[in-house]
């Protein structure tokens, strides 16, 4: 297995640099031009029904992140319909864009190619983003997601698409990789700002 930290090479910065995503509106995206002029922490989700880490980066504080001159952004998988109005920006409050990756050609250029719904092995510490009741977070999952919002079903992205997390730029560069090999596997928010340089973490 290797290493899901290892940073991409030059010839994958190139091919991921390359590939489109999609906006909130559905407009095509050059994913290298997310990062050109900024350090930008870009996380990559499972699907749009998932988003405790997401509502826990949504409560970095703004100003944190502009002092040091980076942004978050966040990648999805599902239909990009799924992101704005009730949907995935509302149900996690983040401020920064979001865009997705149907495709999943982006995921793959980046070696983001597990698919599995295992969660934290026996043994292993759980994130501190993770409710503290599995059954409260699968619940809240639900309530949030699929009842809240039945107009989104069908539009989440694969389920069983597991992400990562990364810091790109400024420029075609990426400094910090880390891709999920269970379901809870994201990186510790506090871990990825200082992974970003954030001033304060």
């Amino acid at each position: 297995m290797s290493d899901p930290r290892h940073l991409p090479s030059e010839e994958e910065l190139k091919k991921a640099g390359d590939c489109n995503v999609l906006d909130s509106q559905g407009n095509e995206v050059q994913f290298s031009s997310i990062y050109s002029a900024n350090k930008t922490i870009i996380v990559f989700i499972r699907h749009f029904f998932c988003g405790e880490y997401v509502a826990a980066l949504a409560n970095i504080p703004k100003d944190k992140l502009d002092s040091s001159n980076v942004k978050v952004v966040v990648v999805g998988c599902g239909d990009w319909q799924a992101i704005k109005g009730s949907g995935y920006a509302a149900l996690t409050n983040l401020q920064g864009d979001i865009f997705t990756d149907p495709t999943r050609n982006l995921y793959r250029a980046l070696g983001m190619n597990i698919e599995n719904l295992e969660t934290t092995p026996s043994g292993e510490k759980k994130r501190s983003y993770i409710k503290k009741s599995t059954v409260s977070g699968i619940l809240s999952s639900v309530w949030n997601g699929p009842l809240k919002n039945p107009n989104l079903l069908g539009k989440q992205g694969n389920i069983s698409q597991l992400g990562g997390e990364f810091v790109f730029g400024p420029g075609n560069v990426c400094s910090f990789a880390s891709r999920m090999q269970h379901t809870e596997d994201h990186v510790e928010v506090d871990d990825l700002l200082k992974a970003a340089g954030v001033s304060g973490s």
